[in-house]
């Protein structure tokens, strides 16, 4: 077919016969929604005849896909995703509202400048400053830009006055053709910015209908069709994140659930008391009742919050306002002057315009940012507003329970989202050419269900070399019952406990019990306790931790002459805060890693043989002991003594922490070195990257040549295999090119020759596609969920792995509640089955957990989570401000010996 203009006189196209297919719709047949290249066959059983691979000239930011892994067992599971079309259009691109402003106010504001005759028909605006539309528009004269002043019509609340005028300057900023993006789905386009805009401008098409109507955030918008009251002040709504991702031949809509929390709507006294877990509305008035910490603690849990203010002069209209802050003093005893010179308060100022006193005159309250001072009675918290804060630590729980779907009740969740996304109605998908099948959703693709690795357990166990059950439970946490030892376990010869529970709670016959359980579940696991009555104190929770710990310490040394212990063990109250836990970590550390392990008391007092195995599973890796190892089958790659392999994980996520961590092949992947150091947070690039793996490397080697007694020779390794997360998909490039150079540099300035091959791979977790919803019953865990190693990535179909570059999705692990979120990989230079071998034997060698986990094991999650209780909070300041920009943050690295 030869090429043809496009409209709006764009440059030309080549035609393409392609086919829209692959899911099996459900009965009825396929709904397709909207207008579109290739919308007349979606969803009609035709495979893309333009999944090729990717031609020879066509660069990648990545590694191109060497080939598809075959291993394993074929099986067909479902997504929660649709089939959409590539539209024909030319799309423009403008920059609009310069100001800042919120993006609910911005909506509002191109909503209503959208009215003007040239911004027919209507274009997609991201409530920040990108607007999309399907034609150009014509400003006059030949003009690429144009100031508007646009009233905030139907909010403007006092009659007297006129509504607020905006000014907004819309510039021309680029011309998209979604030809560039056909290209790329085919294989034939590298990713690029202009790929990146284009996605971009669809992914704002799709959520234009739903921004308008519903509270949203950045990709998710929430309706109050499910909600529930979980105390605080506040609610959980149930969402939708929707996102158009691009797949090899075809353009998908990744549909899932999220979960907002919104603060709750209502009288704000029944709000204020609720979130001081007070009853009496009196209790609000400053005074014994309400102290400064009380006012500060509801003050920032107010701040930002609209409220609805009832007017102070009768039928006058009601006015809403944001609450900036709160007054320390009651409505009558707040002084301010009239315009006619009289004195008077707020108190009496409300009772003589609207001829009604106060109920609660001597109550605090809500002070806007100009300074204006209004009655809590007075005030109504608006509905739909998201609380954009910490989850606190008594709604967490609940949120769980709440966010937790079987995967059957998530799929229908989800196929009820299409009467909320409205594709149908969006006269935004119309308008862009956009079309929708949401007849293919969920979509059904091609797995490969891996085999379990083999485990090595420890002398003395009755199998020493076992296979995970299918449930991927590993046997350790029935040891007591199947007699299964740690591989080394460790000899605590002098230890103290220290309760922080009151005698009266925990008293000296319960505490003698949870010794000598403790005893029992160490030496059921191989472990050896020497010390059978060791030294035991209770200690006030509101004292000097360090002080306490400290005096406990030199009552063991006292008792054995000098030497101190090998481990505290500490009892924590059951409404123990994260004061006491950091300090007791930070005291670990002071004291040149004395190790501690921390019990809740309420848990121990009632615990059975699987939590004592839990809890061994948690210490022996700190005393330098192992729980168990790979099977050199399982893991010959990485335990080729031929080819000695570092295998590290990093971080660097958005909140004030990094993390590095590194496993040895010659010490079975399972110790780790710990590093920490302090940089600034929100960046993406690892600050400190060349010292922290310096510094693990000289590690290894000396390692290699101390302990493991190597040749020199073979002191330095041949591989380092580099995972890394917390990386965005825009900076995919940047860390990859930046990162893999110092690692180079790294071996080049340890002469280590010849230099090892690197490997570095990016893994995601917070991606939205769930492969669950299996089409085999004998698949499923009985959540619902799939059993756990499959692998993603369809070697006929190809449709859920990147275009171009070598991707695939794990899920190496069993959910026990919900649906399971396997893990996304992309980059490497191993063969397919080789590398992804080596990252699902990773995920079974996780001390801490009785399962195969999500990502490998050498990634830092849980050390970034707990690095800031590691270090003196004197030194950085670690509080919910250390979290944004340009501030200091606490970087840990964590690598293996």
């Amino acid at each position: 077919m030869p090429p043809r203009p496009t409209q709006e006189g764009g440059p030309p196209r080549g035609g393409r016969g392609r086919g829209r297919g692959g899911g099996r719709p459900p009965r009825g047949g396929p709904q397709i929604v909207g207008t579109g290249r290739g919308a007349q066959m979606a969803g009609a059983g035709v495979q893309p005849s333009g999944s090729q691979a990717a031609h020879a000239h066509v660069a990648t930011v990545g590694v191109r896909r060497p080939n598809y892994g075959v291993s394993g067992k074929k099986v067909s599971v479902f997504t929660n995703a649709c089939e959409a079309s590539v539209p024909e259009n030319i799309i423009y691109h403008y920059d609009a509202i310069e100001k800042t402003l919120p993006a609910r106010v911005n909506m509002v504001l191109l909503k209503q400048l959208q009215l003007e005759p040239e911004f027919h028909p209507a274009g997609a605006y991201d409530g920040k400053k990108n607007l999309f539309m399907p034609h150009r528009i014509d400003f006059g004269g030949g003009a690429n830009s144009r100031t508007y002043h646009i009233p905030m019509n139907g909010n403007h609340q006092q009659a007297d006055r006129p509504p607020p005028v905006f000014k907004i300057t819309i510039t021309e900023a680029a011309t998209i053709n979604p030809e560039v993006l056909q290209r790329f789905i085919d294989g034939q386009q590298s990713q690029d910015e202009t790929i990146s805009t284009a996605l971009t401008a669809l992914n704002v098409v799709i959520r234009m209908l739903p921004l308008q109507t519903y509270p949203f955030n950045v990709r998710s918008f929430f309706t109050d069709r499910e909600k529930i009251d979980v105390g605080d002040g506040l609610q959980l709504w149930r969402g939708y994140f929707q996102s158009l991702r691009p797949s090899p031949g075809r353009l998908l809509i990744n549909i899932d659930l999220s979960t907002g929390m919104f603060f709750k709507p209502g009288p704000l006294i029944n709000i204020a008391l609720e979130v001081l877990n007070k009853n009496n509305p009196r209790l609000l008035s400053p005074g014994p009742d309400l102290g400064e910490r009380s006012i500060k603690e509801l003050e920032r849990f107010l701040k930002g919050v609209r409220v609805s203010v009832d007017p102070a002069t009768r039928g006058a209209p009601a006015r809403t306002v944001v609450i900036q802050s709160l007054t320390r003093e009651g409505a009558q005893g707040i002084f301010f002057n009239l315009q006619d010179g009289r004195s008077t308060n707020v108190a009496a100022y409300f009772r003589e315009l609207s001829n009604r006193p106060l109920q609660f005159p001597t109550m605090i309250c809500a002070k806007t940012a100009k300074g204006a001072v209004i009655p809590f009675e007075r005030c109504t918290v608006l509905p739909g507003q998201l609380a954009r804060k910490q989850v606190p630590p008594d709604v967490t729980r609940k949120m769980v329970e709440f966010s937790t779907k079987r995967p059957a009740d998530r799929l229908a969740s989800i196929r009820n989202s299409f009467q909320v996304l409205a594709y149908g109605q969006s006269e935004y998908v119309r308008n862009f050419g956009l079309a929708i099948n949401e007849g293919t959703l969920p979509m059904s693709i091609e797995a490969r269900q891996l085999p379990a690795p083999a485990l090595l357990y420890g002398d003395g166990s009755k199998n020493k070399r076992a296979y995970v059950y299918r449930s991927r439970r590993t046997n350790i946490s029935l040891s007591i019952r199947i007699e299964k030892k740690l591989v080394k376990p460790m000899t605590i010869n002098r230890w103290v406990v220290v309760s922080f529970e009151s005698d009266r709670r925990f008293p000296a016959p319960t505490l003698m019990q949870v010794v000598g359980q403790f005893i029992t579940g160490c030496q059921s696991v191989g472990m050896t306790v020497v010390e059978r009555e060791p030294i035991f104190t209770w200690e006030s929770p509101q004292g000097n931790i360090a002080k306490a710990l400290k005096d406990a310490g030199n009552k063991c040394a006292v008792k054995h002459k000098g030497k101190g212990p090998d481990m505290f063990l500490v009892i924590l109250p059951d409404l123990a805060n994260a004061n006491i836990y950091r300090a007791v970590k930070h005291f670990g550390d002071i004291t040149q890693g004395v190790v501690t392990q921390c019990l809740k008391s309420s848990k121990c007092t009632r615990a059975k043989e699987q939590y004592w195995a839990n809890v061994c599973l948690k210490l022996n890796p700190k005393l330098g002991g192992v729980n168990v190892i790979l099977d050199n089958s399982s893991a010959s790659l990485l335990l080729d003594r031929a080819n000695a392999t570092i295998v590290m994980g990093a971080d660097a996520p958005m909140s004030p922490l990094l993390h590095l961590s590194s496993a040895v092949s010659t010490a079975n992947l399972v110790h780790y070195i710990p590093r920490m150091s302090v940089q600034r947070s929100r960046q993406e690039i690892i600050a400190g990257l060349y010292e922290m793996v310096s510094s693990i490397i000289k590690d290894y080697i000396d390692y290699q040549k101390n302990v493991e007694k190597k040749l020199p020779q073979d002191f330095k390794p041949k591989r380092l295999i580099f995972f890394r997360d917390g990386v965005s998909e825009g900076q995919f490039a940047e860390v990859k090119e930046k990162e893999v150079e110092i690692l180079k540099k790294v071996c080049d300035d340890l002469k280590i020759s010849p230099p090892p091959k690197i490997t570095f791979l990016v893994v995601g977790k917070r991606h939205h596609y769930r492969y669950v919803f299996p089409s085999e019953r004998k698949q499923q865990r009985r959540s619902g969920s799939l059993v756990v190693t499959v692998l993603l990535e369809p070697s006929s179909t190809k449709e859920f792995t990147h275009p171009l570059e070598f991707d695939w999705y794990l899920q190496s692990h069993g959910g026990l509640l919900g649906t399971s979120r396997s893990a996304h990989y992309t980059d490497n230079k191993f063969t397919a089955d080789a590398l992804q071998a080596i990252c699902y034997g990773l995920c079974y060698i996780y001390a801490r957990s009785t399962r195969s986990v999500s990502i490998p094991a050498p990634m830092p999650t849980l050390s970034v989570q707990r690095a800031k209780n590691h270090y003196d909070p004197r030194g950085v300041d670690l509080s919910d401000a250390g979290s944004t920009a340009d501030t200091a943050s606490l970087g840990v690295v964590y690598g293996g010996l």
